[in-house]
């Protein structure tokens, strides 16, 4: 990585013009996922998209612990040390705040770091450099530096491992000006956003959940280009219906997508939104599948108090609210620091059964 920093500074920040690449978008259908019959582990999607923007543009370079000899703590970075070396996988030692600022001095060098923290959770030691140093830099300097790098890793709850390391930091970030907030649910959602993400000019925390890195999807043959990227700030719509409106993201849209299938069971056509962008909000999306069910349910296993949540509610309320037919819904993560036990883990955490009600309450279907 020093390598790449000497050379930066020797050529003034200048770099050949085959890395600079066009970006683009593929559209991707907002009905269902990829019609193919292949499937990939968002564990490797991301692993593929980090590679495939490393192998493009040599700018690209990955920083954290265990990012190098041990392949990631989560295996997203395996492979890599010995594709690209040392100089461009970066093994760091355990100071959040020290890596960090590295990478966001790098930033600023013309490199594009993508920064890998084991869990969102100790970035609260990075929290200055993220917040002050690469989110700001660019209103301040009147736009004359550009921060393009990304903090990602994963976010929110895994699975008894304490308040500690189960919050989740979206509604944190997302309330920044200057940083854009993007939390997969599938594959594709994390390859073309990833990509999307180490290609952006400006910061972008990225925001994973450890439950979903094992889990397949079916990923189209568009996905697998590595031409392939998803716009930033634009939401999916992952099942259409016409009865009740429900927006998540990351995990919870599977929890919300198995709520649909039980509500459909008595009747009721639920439209299911993946937000995929958290900042930029894609208020557009929202607001125009609430004018057509006139009932909306919000879902994330973040604290309720102002959250990801209370900011759609305020979104359609303010754009939307003579379309309602009900009061909108919000199911969060109970206003406690996440239990370790797995039975108050569990009711610390949004439940299928939890979504059920709440879209028959909006339906004026409950008993």
């Amino acid at each position: 990585m020093w390598g790449i920093l000497r050379r930066s500074a020797v050529d003034g920040g200048g770099f050949s013009a085959s890395s600079l690449r066009r970006t683009r978008f593929a559209l991707v259908s907002a009905r269902s996922y990829a019609a193919g019959s292949k499937e990939m582990t968002v564990r490797d999607a991301l692993n593929s998209a980090i590679d495939e923007e490393m192998s493009a543009d040599p700018k690209v370079f990955v920083m954290g612990e265990e990012v190098g000899q041990y392949q990631g703590a989560y295996k997203i970075t395996k492979g890599l040390l010995e594709k690209y070396g040392p100089e461009r996988v970066y093994d760091t030692p355990i100071t959040e705040a020290g890596f960090t600022g590295i990478g966001v001095g790098a930033a600023y060098a013309g490199l594009k770091p993508v920064v890998e923290f084991m869990t969102f959770n100790f970035s609260m030691q990075a929290i200055d450099h993220i917040i002050n140093s690469a989110a700001k830099s660019n209103y301040m300097s009147a736009g004359q530096i550009n921060v393009p790098i990304v903090f990602r890793g994963p976010n929110g709850a895994a699975a008894g491992v304490g308040a500690q390391h189960s919050q989740c930091y979206a509604a944190w970030y997302a309330s920044v000006p200057g940083l854009k907030v993007l939390a997969p649910y599938s594959a594709e959602d994390a390859r073309g956003l990833l990509k999307a993400a180490i290609r952006d000019p400006d910061p972008v925390v990225f925001l994973e959940n450890e439950l979903l890195y094992g889990e397949s999807f079916p990923i189209s043959e568009e996905a697998l280009d590595s031409s392939f990227c998803l716009p930033i700030g634009k939401a999916r719509i992952e099942r259409e219906g016409k009865d009740v409106t429900i927006t998540t993201f990351s995990k919870m849209v599977g929890f919300v997508l198995k709520a649909a299938e039980k509500l459909a069971e008595e009747g009721i056509s639920a439209e299911v939104i993946n937000l995929r962008s958290i900042r930029p909000l894609d208020r557009a999306t929202i607001n125009a599948s609430v004018r057509k069910t006139s009932r909306l349910v919000t879902v994330e296993e973040g604290f309720p108090q102002h959250g990801v949540c209370a900011e759609i509610c305020a979104s359609v309320v303010e754009e939307s609210f003579s379309y309602l037919d009900a009061p909108v819904e919000r199911i969060a993560g109970a206003d406690v620091p996440m239990p370790y036990a797995a039975n108050l883990e569990r009711l610390a955490l949004p439940q299928v059964e939890d979504i059920v009600r709440a879209a028959k309450r909006a339906c004026y279907r409950s008993k």
